[in-house]
């Protein structure tokens, strides 16, 4: 399954392990092919559940990771918490998760939005975000940062996610972040329709680098523009998604 992810390329600790996979080489039948994750988006849930087993099996994972009811919000779960929750229960609502403990699985699902991972220099905790504009704006990042504050330094990992040659927003998206930092104009791009080009990237780099993260890195592929490898929502509407996912290694005896 090497095929359907990709490693992030990032100084982590020994024993931080984190994937970002891709959307060939699954179960699901379009318009969601193939390697759908999202039980969210009107796709087969026996697919879904059969693309979500064999990411499990195929990348060893330690524990079935805890999914997310995603809601565009700051909320931080704590996943060592859940984890002692009852089974069967409705995915924790949230667009970040914590985790201090080995063998939890943090992921976040995306096409278009950008996921972010995080992680303590020394290893000790790790951190995702779902990154939209909405709670880009709102502080998703400042949120689950601040999860993870008696662990710094940190370091950031920012995965595929729409670039702003294809993210076209209007004025209230520009004045939600300009509110906050007027130097974030810097991230928006005036177009002939007289919206704006949004690089969420730049947006989210400026953000951790304020909150004292000096160890930021990243892909840059684009998910619009690569209809083989990503989804993306902005380009097909109905489609998959995604998923960003770190946890820690148990300590080998």
């Amino acid at each position: 399954m090497s095929g359907s992810v990709l490693s992030p390329q990032w100084p982590a600790a020994p024993g931080v392990c984190a994937l970002f996979t891709l959307r060939a080489g699954g179960a699901s039948r379009a318009p969601y092919d193939s390697f759908n994750l999202a039980a969210h988006v009107g796709d087969d849930p026996g697919a879904v559940a059969a693309n979500r087993a064999r990411l499990h099996r195929e990348q060893t994972l330690p524990a079935e990771p805890l999914w997310l009811e995603q809601v565009h919000g700051t909320d931080v779960v704590d996943a060592d918490r859940a984890r002692a929750a009852p089974p069967g229960l409705a995915p924790p609502r949230g667009d970040a998760a914590v985790s201090r403990q080995p063998g939890a699985v943090l992921a976040v699902l995306v096409a278009d939005c950008l996921p972010v991972l995080l992680a303590a220099r020394d290893g000790s905790a790790v951190a995702v975000a779902h990154a939209g504009w909405r709670g880009l704006a709102a502080g998703v990042l400042e949120a689950a940062v601040g999860a993870l504050a008696r662990h710094a330094p940190l370091q950031a990992w920012l995965g595929p996610a729409i670039s702003p040659a294809y993210f076209e927003v209007g004025p209230e998206v520009r004045s939600a972040f300009t509110a906050h930092d007027p130097s974030a104009s810097a991230a928006f791009t005036p177009n002939a329709r007289g919206r704006w080009q949004c690089d969420l990237r730049a947006l989210a780099r400026a953000r951790l680098a304020a909150l004292g993260i000096a160890s930021i890195h990243g892909d840059d592929s684009c998910s619009y523009r690569d209809a083989a490898r990503f989804y993306s929502y902005r380009r097909d509407g109905a489609t998959g998604r995604m998923a960003g996912l770190i946890w820690r290694q148990a300590a080998q005896s």
